[in-house]
């Protein structure tokens, strides 16, 4: 008998297991039970709204999207009073993207894992999080963003940005691929000032955390706000490669690509970085043309008003040429530039 009770005690327990597990709310909801279809033409922007509503009011979650070219934009709903603090909104694809971009040629963007499509020129960006009625403070929406898995493409010369989350308290993205739905390298000269990425500003939480990011093809690369932690990011054919926005906190970030970028590392507010590697290529000889000569290096750093205190350790190359020393700073008072090898 003393045998039976503990066995009768565990049947019980497993019977009661799936009912409570019935009764626990969602945390992954599928967008293609809301509607959304991968076909590179439906506009689904309804879809994925009805399945973040649900998924915000479940009080967080993961949504995820299949392989396919999803037309449309991912607008988080915003989440302010009465909620008393943040919740995890996670938007996931189906596989890594590819991310194809380089200094030379021409290739194809293929239409391969998932893909975020909107040709829209005007309007909000293709993935945003705007500001609540009521917010927790400093009109902010109280989500913590995470993008993983997806590629995000937007018209050459956009005019719209590729991932707005300035409002955002709290962002991460790994594994995502945001273009403008050419090869870099061919890309036109971006001419309405839109942005590839744009990080949460800074906030009481601000937090925002980049692994193997690409960016290609927009006036500006990425924004990059306070306490952004980085590494293996690629921007590739921007005007402006990364740009540093007013910060009260510091920003770290590992290995960056900066590749025929116009200007590499731009700063428009006082703030602090520093960048562990900053791997550049700028056109060499016989590798521009009509169409790609904005491609062209002006400057590597771009501080006229000597507002950033930075450190950066960078290798420059050359088309066709190979490693050379060049690195052109224009302002940058402030920041300490060092080629690697060098003597600190």
């Amino acid at each position: 008998m003393r045998l039976a009770l503990p066995l009768l005690g565990a049947l019980l327990l497993a019977l009661a297991a799936p009912s409570r597990a019935a009764e626990a709310p969602a945390v992954v909801f599928d967008a293609r039970a809301y509607g959304a279809v991968g076909d590179d033409a439906t506009d689904n922007t309804a879809a994925f709204s009805r399945c973040l509503a649900d998924l915000v009011a479940a009080g967080g979650g993961r949504m995820t999207i299949p392989a396919g070219v999803f037309r449309g934009r991912i607008i988080v709903p915003p989440v302010g009073r009465p909620a008393p603090s943040w919740i995890s909104v996670e938007i996931v694809g189906a596989k890594e993207p590819v991310p194809v971009f380089g200094t030379i040629g021409d290739f194809p963007l293929r239409n391969h894992g998932t893909i975020i499509k909107c040709l829209a020129e005007t309007g909000p960006a293709v993935i945003s999080a705007p500001r609540p009625a009521a917010p927790l403070y400093g009109g902010f929406s109280a989500v913590f963003v995470t993008l993983r898995d997806l590629e995000i493409r937007t018209t050459d010369d956009p005019g719209i940005d590729g991932v707005d989350l300035r409002l955002a308290m709290q962002a991460k993205l790994e594994n995502v691929f945001i273009n403008t739905g050419v090869y870099n390298v061919r890309a036109s000269r971006p001419t309405h000032g839109t942005r590839g990425l744009v990080t949460p500003a800074c906030n009481n939480a601000a937090l925002t955390i980049l692994r193997q990011v690409v960016v290609t093809g927009y006036h500006t690369g990425i924004v990059i706000n306070e306490h952004t932690d980085a590494d293996n990011l690629v921007v590739g054919s921007n005007l402006r490669g990364l740009e540093f926005a007013q910060a009260h906190h510091a920003s770290r970030l590992g290995r960056v690509g900066a590749y025929r970028n116009t200007c590499h590392v731009a700063v428009t507010g006082a703030c602090g970085f520093s960048i562990a590697q900053l791997n550049t290529e700028f056109p060499g000889q016989g590798q521009t043309d009509e169409r790609n000569a904005w491609q062209t290096l002006v400057c590597d750093v771009e501080d006229p008003r000597n507002l950033a205190k930075a450190d950066i350790d960078f290798w420059a190359v050359q088309g066709g040429l190979g490693a050379v020393p060049t690195f052109i700073v224009q302002g940058g008072a402030n920041i300490r530039a060092r080629r690697l090898g060098s003597a600190r």
